[in-house]
């Protein structure tokens, strides 16, 4: 038997693109080694090692089959996956036994074939296949199969980064990132954690009145301590669901970091928190482009003027193109309706954009400057103020999920709150 690490899949009957909502955990740094028979499928897996979520991983394409990677192992250790595309049932399972003499522990294979049949998918599992995908294969098939592979079923559904930026300095993205994430914590009930990343001016501990030693700071400096116990040390809890990793918001040094200087900051969070919302500063830099080409779900704030409108859409060109096998990103107008200032409406903004937005929120300084001044939430200053509704629309958008289901009344509520109220 091949001693590969099993992960049985369920048989799966077509090969086709996920639910907007599917949710596909990156893949660790693996290295990878595919052998295909056709130039359809070489180039699915290669657009696949495109995927975001295979960033880290190593891949590496061959023509050949299974002749191909039997011959290939025979003086050469085995990757942590291979992926075989075979067309035939025999020379299928007669090759994995010559496989399974060259093969080292631990290496895990993802088969691609063209036989719908329950008989064949058992014979695989029987020899330890961890997956099998019907062809005609595409990118997000191989990504998905991949990805899976180091995702335990069973495990609880994780690390889900959500990235919020501003179209244009001063748009207010960082209050609604702040205000999201509490949507996400109160009314969707899912432990969450804000992480500030304008270190230099960042106002995440202003809005949460919090007041942390510790913050984002520490960890990226100290790339080689950054673990899940020293994450947890750096986070200040706001509520029972929300925490914040504080920017230090001083200027006592320079921020100046490298495309990956967040790495492990976001893998460490992404294996303890199911959601992560990242405040990233209006600047274009090589660790803010690989913050949101690797989040799951982008939010860009917008206000409704001709430089928001320029600068939304060209960051909807450059996401879309970098993130082909994930959906758009979405976006936001805020402030709209400031007295005698001249906008573009929403209508002309989601034409030139091809999206609409998914709220807009008006221009109402009263209540958003007494939540930043008073550090609270505009849930905490105005429970029934419309922008909380507009906040929750966004975050069950970007979780994909919904509110939370509450008790269901009975006949007799009416009447109870009737009597409550007096």
């Amino acid at each position: 038997m091949i001693s590969y690490a099993r992960q049985p899949q369920e048989d799966q009957s077509e090969a086709s693109l996920p639910p907007v909502e599917e949710h596909i955990a990156p893949a660790p740094r693996v290295s990878v080694q595919a052998f295909c028979e056709t130039v359809e499928t070489a180039a699915a897996v290669q657009s696949a090692g495109e995927d975001r979520r295979l960033g880290k991983a190593h891949l590496k394409i061959q023509m050949g089959g299974m002749a191909a990677a039997v011959e290939a192992y025979r003086s050469a250790p085995t990757p942590n996956v291979i992926v075989l595309e075979s067309d035939g049932r025999n020379d299928l399972l007669g090759g994995l036994d010559h496989l399974a003499t060259v093969c080292d522990a631990g290496t895990r294979v993802v088969v691609i074939g063209r036989i719908n049949d329950v008989t064949l998918y058992r014979e695989l599992v029987r020899r330890g296949v961890s997956d099998y995908v019907l062809a005609p294969v595409g990118a997000i098939d191989v990504v998905r199969s991949i990805c899976n592979l180091f995702s335990a079923p069973e495990a609880k559904a994780v690390g889900r980064i959500i990235a919020v930026v501003g179209a244009k300095g001063g748009v207010g993205a960082s209050t609604i990132s702040h205000n999201v994430a509490w949507a996400i914590a109160r009314d969707l009930a899912m432990d969450a954690v804000v992480a500030d990343l304008d270190l230099a001016f960042g106002t995440a501990g202003l809005d949460y009145n919090q007041d942390p030693p510790q913050g984002i700071a520490d960890a990226v400096f100290s790339p080689d301590r950054v673990d899940t116990a020293f994450i947890d040390r750096l986070l200040s809890k706001c509520t029972d669901h929300l925490s914040l990793l504080a920017a230090p918001a001083t200027l006592d040094r320079v921020y100046d970091f490298g495309a990956d200087a967040f790495d492990s900051v976001f893998d460490t969070l992404r294996s303890t928190m199911p959601c992560i919302v990242l405040d990233v500063p209006h600047q274009w830099s090589g660790w803010t482009k690989r913050a949101l080409i690797g989040a799951d779900d982008i939010l860009i704030v917008a206000a409704p003027d001709l430089a928001n409108l320029r600068n939304t859409k060209n960051l909807f060109d450059l996401l879309k193109a970098a993130r082909p096998n994930d959906r758009p990103p979405l976006y936001c107008l805020n402030q709209v309706g400031v007295p005698k200032r001249p906008e573009i409406a929403a209508a002309e903004f989601a034409k030139a954009i091809e999206s609409q937005p998914v709220v807009s929120i008006p221009f109402e300084p009263q209540i958003f400057g007494s939540a930043a001044n008073n550090g609270q939430m505009i849930a905490e200053i105005s429970a029934n103020h419309k922008s909380i509704e507009m906040f929750l629309q966004i975050a069950q958008r970007l979780t994909g999920r919904s509110e939370t289901k509450k008790q269901k009344s009975s006949l007799l509520s009416p009447l109870i709150d009737k009597l409550r109220g007096k």
